[in-house]
């Protein structure tokens, strides 16, 4: 299974958050519906579970606390919605709440080959020699076509470029911004207990990292943070130094009570044995695919990484890798020294390694 090349689209400055999300989902209507249509956490998990009377008052909830925090991208949500053209606009507030919706369906409705949330994996160091984050952005396979950057302007003059899943907000995955501050994301999942419901939705938050400008003193010099958050307003934040630091979807620091998750578990075990000298050492450490059951690097048949992206400090590059990143190619280098946040796109023939 391949997946295209994500296309990137540039819009903004506009009139106002609405019509921000009402192009996003106008251009790439095509997508978000196909999405829609073969996403089985969708169809078979979150649509018969908003059909029920105890999904209700959660929904009622977690629409208003997001509405009420973020406003803005509240109204960004629904014109993506009307933008493409999808008949309810409930099933595009599903999937953006799907992280806050699944905990609470009853495990006997699971569909065990649809139920599997989606893993991602990190290593980072800040040595004398290089300051990287690199990141395998792992997703359900329905994604797979189904996701595109946006290169947003706004009216303060900000812009940021954002890999984003198709009908979602920018971005649950990874992004930058022209304050200089770049980030990737990992789902980690807390135990039922440890959940507030209707709490903010991680893609409201995280579309609000696309705008932040807090930390990009931090990054100018050369500092990667790994920032660990939970329900109650809990937060860790570990400073990433010379030993490389490998993450994926578990809880290393903040003291939360976790699922007990195998994947990821094997993957932090499989991580430590491997070479992490070099930036080379850090793909093929992301591209291996030794154990076969719980891969870093994911082909399926359920979880696929949809690429890798390399954020180096020294650079100031942020770059976009196709297929294994041992073997893959680079499709985008973004500049993260202008404040246009410029593209250099690969020529397909002249592509090499990073």
């Amino acid at each position: 299974m391949e997946g295209k090349l994500p296309e990137m689209f540039e819009v903004g400055p506009c009139e106002d958050d609405y019509q921000l999300g009402f192009l996003i989902g106008q251009r790439f209507c095509n997508q978000i519906r196909s999405r829609l249509a073969g996403d089985l956490i969708l169809q078979n998990q979150l649509l018969p579970f908003a059909r029920t009377p105890h999904a209700q008052p959660l929904l009622k909830a977690l629409s208003e606390t997001n509405q009420k925090k973020f406003p803005r991208y509240w109204a960004e949500l629904l014109g993506t919605a009307d933008g493409s053209g999808v008949p309810d606009i409930d099933v595009i507030i599903l999937v953006n709440f799907r992280k806050e919706i699944l905990p609470f369906i009853s495990k006997t409705t699971k569909n065990s080959n649809a139920d599997t949330t989606d893993d991602c994996s990190d290593v980072l160091i800040v040595s004398d020699s290089m300051a990287i984050a690199a990141h395998n952005e792992d997703a359900n396979v329905a994604l797979v076509g189904h996701t595109y950057l946006i290169k947003g302007k706004l009216s303060n003059g900000l812009s940021f470029i954002a890999y984003t899943y198709a009908g979602e907000l920018p971005s649950c995955a990874f992004g930058l911004n022209s304050q200089g501050l770049a980030f990737t994301l990992n789902s980690v999942p807390p135990v039922e207990d440890e959940i507030v419901p209707a709490g903010i939705g991680r893609n409201f938050v995280s579309r609000d990292l696309l705008e932040a400008t807090s930390t990009a003193d931090a990054l100018a010099k050369r500092m990667i943070l790994n920032v660990e958050t939970a329900s109650r307003s809990r937060v860790s934040v570990y400073e990433v130094g010379t030993t490389p630091f490998f993450h994926a979807n578990m809880y290393l620091h903040l003291q939360v009570q976790q699922v007990h998750d195998e994947n990821s578990i094997s993957r932090q075990k499989r991580a430590s044995v491997l070479p992490q000298g070099s930036k080379t050492d850090f793909l093929s450490l992301l591209g291996d695919t030794e154990d076969t059951k719980y891969p870093i690097y994911m082909t399926g048949p359920t979880l696929y990484t949809l690429c890798t992206t390399v954020i180096d400090l020294d650079e100031r590059t942020l770059t976009i890798i196709e297929g294994n990143p041992k073997y893959g190619k680079v499709s985008h280098v973004f500049s993260m020294s202008s404040n246009e946040l410029n593209l250099k796109l690969v020529n397909p023939a002249e592509r090499t390694h990073l």
